[in-house]
């Protein structure tokens, strides 16, 4: 019994190492665990390739966001549950959105325990307790539940291995639920954040769209990962195809088998196809309310758009065209609330000749580390003209970019800032998106492009981010164009368009 319980520990500190192509997990998940598959029956799980895409790719903080049953749930479970044998005193939790699907993942983890060798089930891993999703090892000391999404979820527990599964459809928003787990963890624990998109807001929209802040590493799963997503179909039988299919089996070699599940799909889904079986990471999260932008406009933008050639700061200044000689540019700032638990402020650089994009300033910053940012992002482009929307903490950005003796800061009628008002707001979001509509290409920062998605048209007809999402790369955007607009000949002479001479040599 003790040599089983030591050949166990022993496995457990050899895990991510490689045997093959496979690493040592893997080859112990698809050596002794048995999944139910669609066909029925009980066999052995052979990883597909999105279990084998996020094998490779995962670390100890991850978020995945995924069409429908591609398998990554039960993979997780399998992960976790090799984890939970092999690693004595661990906990393993696994959160569900409702109780539902949460016997679903405890009958799996189940399977997973009730196909084991007998002597493995009767030896180290005998089991004391098997109910209310629980199971514990005792001669491990490990243990593995299966809980439900609550705002008492992850109280009193010590967490090593959480995976929190459909987290866009948790109750309540689930920001205190997952709080609560978070806190839960060790340092070092492992955390899987999953779900099918629901909709540009809530938590799960949030921890997506800030993943490289906070340090997750993203996994997007199509539908077409999913080998079984598609029909048998005689070749040209489907031709010819729509502008939007072509697309797609150019860009990502779909057959035609795919192309005509995916017309069934999107025949008996209609709006909600794109949200279930998703196809790219940013149109997924369907929006509710009219969008102010244009969808096409966006869609070409966002097509368009490149990395960063430079980031900083932990990424939170993105450089994609930096400062020239002899060019002029605009700073328009958006302040909000500042701080760690506040909004975020972003500062969004433009060429004033053009209205080109070249960089962007995103973070939580007080009123003074925003000020001492936009002051040196201002002087490092040519001494920009900066526009501070003076609303709220905007006077005291303000005040500290005067102490700063940054000079050139715009002025209207005597006083320094920009005033976004119920008159001023309208008029500088309808001036964004026209320019969005006409020169997509003006802009390149894809958290610009995806608060774009989420500006919608609310029941008031007024135009704002949609329920849980952000609009301040929006709103430090429209005001740097909208100072372009009313700057427009004063010191500049105008000229055409011409992207080229802003390409910089590498």
């Amino acid at each position: 019994m003790e040599d089983d319980v030591y050949l166990l520990q022993q496995f457990g500190q050899f895990l991510d190492q490689s045997i093959g192509e496979q690493t040592l997990r893997d080859l112990l998940i698809t050596a002794l665990l048995k999944i139910r598959p669609k066909k029925g029956g009980v066999e052995l799980l052979s990883l597909n390739r999105v279990q084998q895409d996020y094998s490779r790719k995962c670390s100890r903080q991850n978020i995945v966001l995924k069409a429908r049953q591609v398998g990554i749930t039960t993979y997780i479970a399998a992960r976790l549950f090799v984890q939970t044998i092999t690693r004595p005193g661990a906990l393993t939790v696994q959160v569900a959105h409702n109780q539902e699907s949460a016997e679903a993942i405890f009958n799996i983890v189940q399977r997973f325990w009730e196909n084991l060798p007998n002597k493995m089930r009767e030896g180290a891993l005998v089991k004391s307790r098997s109910n209310v999703r629980q199971i514990v090892f005792p001669r491990l000391d490990s243990e593995y539940r299966v809980e439900t999404a609550d705002d008492n979820a992850g109280r009193g527990m010590t967490i090593h291995h959480l995976h929190c599964s459909e987290v866009s459809r948790w109750p309540r928003s689930g920001r205190e639920a997952l709080a609560s787990l978070r806190a839960a963890v060790v340092p070092g624990g492992d955390i899987v954040l999953e779900s099918t998109p629901n909709g540009a807001s809530g938590i799960f929209y949030s921890e997506w769209q800030e993943a490289n802040e906070t340090g997750y590493t993203r996994h997007f799963f199509p539908w077409w990962n999913e080998e079984g997503y598609q029909d048998s179909v005689k070749l040209g039988e489907i031709l010819p195809l729509a502008l939007e299919e072509r697309e797609l089996v150019e860009r990502y070699a779909l057959s035609e088998g795919q192309i005509a599940w995916r017309r069934k799909k999107w025949k008996t889904h209609r709006d909600l196809a794109a949200q279930e079986y998703a196809e790219d990471a940013a149109s997924c999260f369907l929006v509710s309310g009219e969008c102010v932008f244009e969808v096409a406009a966006i869609e070409a933008a966002a097509k368009q758009s490149r990395e960063a050639v430079e980031l900083e700061d932990n990424g939170r200044l993105a450089i994609w065209l930096p400062p020239q000689k002899g060019r002029q540019y605009i700073l328009g700032v958006d302040t909000a609330g500042g701080g760690a638990d506040g909004d975020y402020a972003c500062a969004q650089v433009i060429e004033r000749t053009m209205g080109m994009q070249c960089a962007e300033l995103h973070g939580h910053f007080p009123p003074f580390e925003l000020a001492r940012r936009v002051a040196n992002l201002g002087r490092r482009y040519e001494g920009a003209l900066v526009a501070v929307e003076r609303n709220n903490h905007g006077y005291a950005v303000l005040a500290h970019m005067n102490h700063l003796e940054y000079e050139n800061i715009f002025e209207r009628d005597g006083q320094q800032g920009w005033v976004t008002s119920a008159a001023s707001r309208p008029a500088m979001i309808e001036n964004m998106a026209a320019i969005l509509t006409l020169k997509p290409e003006l802009f390149h920062s894809a958290r610009l492009i995806n608060e774009c998605r989420t500006f919608v048209r609310r029941a008031d007809g007024t135009a704002a981010a949609a329920n849980g999402a952000h609009d301040d790369c929006v709103m430090a955007m429209a005001i740097a164009l909208a100072v372009r607009q009313e700057e427009a000949g004063r010191g500049v002479k105008k000229r055409g368009l011409d992207v080229s001479s802003l390409v910089m040599e590498r």
